[in-house]
């Protein structure tokens, strides 16, 4: 089966017709060959929205660069544009420039139609309080891979002095008066939780200190984001942050940290079909933790630091790969988004692979679809890692024992997450058959282009029905 044409997807901002973005959402894709050549990183997706949310706080325009095209930026650019925020490609197709100087409040039906079930909204609610004085939330969604709750969110917003209210049609926060800087604990180092604290404490009066913050470089990035825009703030130790509050901030011009997520997914896409992928954009001082476990796996890495065109080249080296023992964990351990594309690597790795996830308590779930394919795992409710963990003697099922070699053969599998879809999309390469992916959507939150991608890497796939041919 020939792979179907492919064209790019168009930019949030740009007038394209609107149905390009949708194509059907299921794709077809026959395994069995190594996947070889070179794709190219934009910015993080873990970033890139947060810092169009931080271009609310400023009181000129802002311009961010290394954009991707993916799902999580038209979200944020049809809530920024409802509150009359002006978003526009610049000079090059992956620069956004942001003119918040005309926002005003937003009509609720607008924002929960441009939210959809993404979680990113929570995300404006201090920049809203700080600038027009009311945020309205609707009911929250994003991937299904545990409990995500937001109190920690309303609890820093309260601690700010927000006023919350709950309604049937979602939340209704208020800032009677100006927000005051705090003393916060973070009762787990949450990425969005951090996030919050950061985008509400910068114009908040007075200091405020957070404590358990996380540190993943995406949030040393926005936090390079907001100190371009005025902001006075200290990374201290033991994850420690104090942010000054400020008067005002003006706009920034930042260009995003590659994504080092999706750099990992085709790392481990190379070592589960036998492959070799040059990752453009990748750096090695993000991925430190990453690469000592693929080198463990036994995958080969080589990174380029030619400054014009840096990227590490991945590849299986043709030997056995080994069977080993990971554990999931807040930076600066394992990513819990490298787990899944890894595990998929694994059912071909001699011997025992052990994995403990310690972030998402349903992480695991999407193994299912790896036992139809005929994987051998056995999911475990005790903590197998070497360090207990909050999900311990709570009857969730984190834990993993992964049998391999096997061999993967064609399935129909459903995508129930944006890490796990890609997961499904690696296996079905490294499987023999021609397998069909539902709810390939969910994978345009995070992953620009994936399918011209997979293209340039020789992949057989096809989108919709299977060809007659």
């Amino acid at each position: 089966m020939n792979s179907a044409p492919v064209t790019a997807l168009p930019h949030p901002t740009e007038s394209a017709d609107p149905g390009a973005f949708a194509r059907p959402d299921r794709i077809h894709v026959t395994g069995g060959t190594p996947l070889s050549g070179q794709v190219t990183l934009r910015g993080a997706k873990n970033l890139v929205p947060k810092a169009m949310v931080a271009a609310l706080l400023g009181s000129a325009p802002s311009v961010l660069r290394n954009v991707p095209q993916i799902s999580d930026v038209r979200i944020v650019t049809g809530l920024l544009e409802a509150h009359g925020v002006t978003v526009r490609t610049g000079e090059n197709r992956d620069e956004l420039v942001l003119d918040p100087t005309s926002m005003d409040r937003a009509d609720h039906a607008e924002i929960t139609a441009h939210a959809g079930e993404s979680r990113i909204p929570i995300l404006l609610c201090g920049p809203l309080l700080h600038r027009i004085g009311h945020a309205f939330i609707p009911d929250l969604g994003g991937c299904r891979i545990g409990d995500r709750p937001i109190d920690f969110h309303l609890d820093a917003l309260r601690a700010f002095g927000a006023i919350v209210d709950k309604r049937p049609d979602g939340l209704h926060i208020e800032a009677p008066q100006k927000l005051r800087g705090t003393k916060i604990t973070l009762p787990y180092p949450s990425v969005g939780s951090t996030e919050q604290v950061l985008l509400t404490a910068v114009l908040a009066e007075g200091v405020t200190e957070l404590r358990n913050a996380a540190t993943e470089p995406e949030i040393v990035d926005l936090i390079a984001v907001l100190q371009k825009m005025g902001a006075i703030i200290s990374v201290l130790d033991n994850r420690v942050i104090h942010i000054t509050g400020v008067e005002r901030l003006h706009g920034y011009v930042h260009r995003a940290l590659p994504d080092r997520l999706e750099a990992a997914s085709w790392a481990c896409a190379a070592l589960a079909t036998g492959g070799d992928i040059l990752v453009r954009g990748a750096q090695q001082g993000s991925m430190m933790t990453f690469l000592n476990m693929f080198r463990r796996v036994g995958g080969e890495f080589e990174v380029d630091d030619d400054p014009s065109a840096p990227g590490i080249r991945f590849w299986h080296p043709g030997d056995s790969l080994h069977a080993l023992a990971l554990e999931t964990d807040v930076h600066p351990g394992f990513q819990t988004d490298w787990q899944q594309p890894l595990v998929v690597a694994l059912t071909q790795a001699q011997g025992l692979s052990i994995v403990h996830e310690t972030v998402y308590e349903k992480r695991l779930g999407f193994t299912s679809a790896l036992i139809s394919m005929g994987a051998q795992v056995q999911l475990y409710r005790e903590c197998l890692g070497g360090t207990p963990c909050r999900f311990g003697q709570r009857n969730f099922m984190h834990s993993a024992v992964i049998s391999g070699p096997t061999k993967l053969h064609a399935a129909d599998l459903e995508i129930p997450d944006l890490r796990a879809g890609f997961s499904y999309l690696i296996a079905a390469l490294a499987a023999q058959g021609t397998s069909t992916v539902h709810g390939i959507s969910l994978i345009n939150r995070g992953y620009e282009d994936f399918a011209d991608k997979l293209n340039a890497l020789g992949a057989r796939f096809e989108f919709g029905a299977p060809s007659e041919s």
